[in-house]
Formats: C-alpha cells, structure tokens, sequence
C-alpha cells in the first residue's frame, strides 16, 4: 500500500506567519498615523496660507482683512471654515489689540484626528506659530 503524504501548512506554521504579520503591523502602524497626521497638517498650512493670499487681495481692494471669510468665498460653518475634511476649523480675526485695517490673524484649531495637533496660526504680518 502507497503512504499518502499530507500537504499543506501546520496549525503551528500558520499562527508563527500571523505572529510575524501581526509584530510588522504593529511597527508600522504608527509611522502610518504620523504620516497621516503630517499630511493633514500639510493641507491645513496650505489652507491658511490660500486664505492669507485672498485676504491680502481682499486688502488691496477695500483697505482693510474681513474676519468673514464668507466674503473671500469659502464656505461657512457656523461662521468658521470647516474645510472638505473637517480636519481644521479656521477663524479670522484682528490681531491681539490692533485694529481689523492693520492685521489679521487666521487659527486653524486641529479637530478630529488632528486635535492633537493644537491650533496653527498666521498673522498678515507673517508672524507663525504652531507646527509649521
């Protein structure tokens, strides 16, 4: 009588190759969220400064930075920018004592997944702070 030979993967093989997945995925998933994160941020920066540049063109033509940036076209959520992702709210407003003619400052406050992040800020004058 011919032995026939068994074929295939032992049970101990198989949970050694879920171990390994399981050790890389947990490498990597957190340089995963970090760059996510970092992307994020990116597009948030990028955002500010666009609306920067509409305000200074706002300047240009009325002599002074609205803190409705319904009036530069971006679309309002209960009076702040909640842009497409919803990764950041953006508010304008006059810089600390100086009048809304003089200089604007623009917040964009991390939400969701990027509350973490804190609040980006740029001011006409080109003053930053937060993670740029």
């Amino acid at each position: 009588m011919a032995k026939i030979q068994a074929r295939g993967f032992t049970l101990v093989e198989l949970m050694i190759a879920v171990a390994i997945v399981a050790i890389l995925a947990g490498i990597a998933y957190p340089s995963y969220v970090n760059q996510l994160q970092s992307s994020r941020r990116a597009e948030g920066q990028a955002l500010v400064m666009e609306i920067m540049a509409a305000q200074e063109r706002y300047y240009s033509s009325n002599n002074t930075y609205t803190s409705d940036l319904a009036q530069l076209g971006y679309t309002l959520v209960s009076g702040n920018l909640d842009p497409d992702g919803g990764w950041y709210r953006i508010t304008a407003a006059a810089c600390g004592t100086a009048a809304l003619n003089a200089c604007v400052n623009l917040s964009a406050t991390g939400q969701g997944a990027q509350v973490d992040d804190g609040t980006l800020t740029l001011n006409s004058r080109g003053e930053k702070t937060g993670h740029w």
